[in-house]
């Protein structure tokens, strides 16, 4: 268990961890693109109910 542990260890320090500008970008990016499929899948349901309306 303690070899299993020191590895892990190890691996970590070999990760190449995100700088802050590199982090503040994805994190840009993963926070815009949810906001887009928000409104898109918003603007989809909006219509899909009209639609409905208009038969029922």
């Amino acid at each position: 268990m303690f070899r299993f542990l020191k590895s892990i260890g190890q691996e970590m320090k070999e990760v190449d961890w995100p700088n802050f500008r590199q982090l503040r970008h994805d994190s840009a990016t993963v926070v815009s693109t949810s906001l887009f499929f928000v409104a898109f899948l918003a603007l989809v349901d909006w219509l899909i109910q009209l639609f409905l309306k208009l038969f029922i």
